[in-house]
């Protein structure tokens, strides 16, 4: 089945309208008409090749809300009409340690990724959301609330999940001090989530002029990073960090504010590693660092229901799909708050 896309050729050519074929619906397949389509930064290194994974041509998106439009025979989750989302992956091999514990981002044999993953029924690329339908495994798809504004939904896909993961693994619950370094689309998306569990959440962030909106989000504390005075008042004073910036910066800062037995989560990848951090700390206060991975199916369906409970939805600015070079060029300058989502039907094919 053919549909209409926004297509990256190669990676010097600016994304275009064109068409590319869907896989035949097999019996746990969910065809779903998209309606928007949140636009994350690894889309940008993506399309540009600045991985050096992508192939093309290549349909970037992972945080897809859509209408189910067809079902295949064995589908029992979900029918025409209903409102769902599909995130990072949309496969996994099922069958391993982690596949089984419901954690199939960690899957032994690597999930298959909504896009530039290897379809398993056809051995193709697949095709992500900067598209008109995306045909998808139900395991892999998500319910979404309807109460909720769609266009807000579709950064939580991505996100919003991600986040989301550290958050609950580590068992943040209610009085606790949890801070978040850098306010962007995933930054954000830690203030509102983790101040809506109850936590006291300071936001870390080299740019004083953010401290307002933070404040706005959720945050009960707003430390400039860059401010000797302001870090020093905040040392030993969280339980748990995320860190959401995804530039190579100094850790030894933040671990300072982290309590005995804390724990400093990067959620953020940056293109070249951080610098070691300082071991003897880290010993003498039984600190931790550790990494998280976007989030399980079940982690996904979690956080959309919680965030269904408690109105939440990421910032975001509507663009339509011709507009998507322009919205990559302002998201390389910072210039979005806080995230750009395609709605598809003012998308001109």
């Amino acid at each position: 089945m053919k549909i209409n896309a926004l297509v990256a050729h190669d990676a010097a050519q600016p994304l275009s309208s064109g068409q590319i074929a869907l896989r035949p619906l097999q019996q746990q397949d969910v065809k779903i008409e998209i309606l928007y389509c949140g636009v994350c930064h690894s889309d940008l290194h993506m399309a540009r090749n600045e991985w050096a994974v992508s192939r093309y041509p290549l349909v970037p998106g992972h945080e897809i809300v859509g209408r189910v439009v067809e079902t295949g025979a064995d589908v029992t989750n979900f029918k025409a009409g209903d409102v769902v989302g599909v995130g990072v992956m949309v496969d996994s091999c099922r069958e391993c340690h982690f596949c089984q514990q419901q954690e199939e981002q960690y899957c032994e044999a690597g999930f298959v990724a909504t896009y530039n993953g290897i379809d398993k029924y056809t051995g193709d690329s697949t095709w992500g959301g900067y598209a008109q339908n995306v045909v998808v495994d139900q395991h892999f798809v998500v319910s979404v609330p309807q109460t909720l504004p769609l266009a807000g939904v579709a950064p939580l896909l991505c996100a919003g999940v991600t986040v989301w993961s550290p958050l609950r693994h580590f068992n943040v619950k209610a009085g606790d001090k949890v801070g978040v370094v850098g306010l962007g689309g995933l930054g954000h998306m830690a203030v509102k989530l983790a101040s809506a569990m109850g936590a006291e959440v300071t936001l870390f962030t080299t740019s004083p002029g953010k401290g307002e909106d933070a404040l706005r989000l959720g945050a009960t504390r707003v430390v400039v990073s860059r401010d000797a005075g302001q870090m020093a008042a905040a040392q030993t004073s969280l339980d748990i960090i995320v860190d959401c910036v995804s530039a190579p910066h100094d850790l030894d800062p933040y671990l300072a504010t982290l309590k005995t037995n804390g724990r400093l989560v990067l959620v953020g990848i940056p293109e070249q590693p951080h610098q070691s951090p300082n071991v003897t700390p880290m010993v003498n206060r039984r600190l931790s660092i550790s990494g998280s991975s976007i989030g399980s199916i079940q982690e996904t369906q979690e956080m959309l229901d919680f965030c269904g409970k408690h109105n939440i939805t990421a910032d975001i600015e509507v663009i339509a799909g011709q507009e998507i070079e322009t919205a990559f060029a302002r998201m390389l300058k910072g210039d979005v708050k806080y995230r750009f989502v395609i709605d598809m039907q003012a998308t001109r094919w």
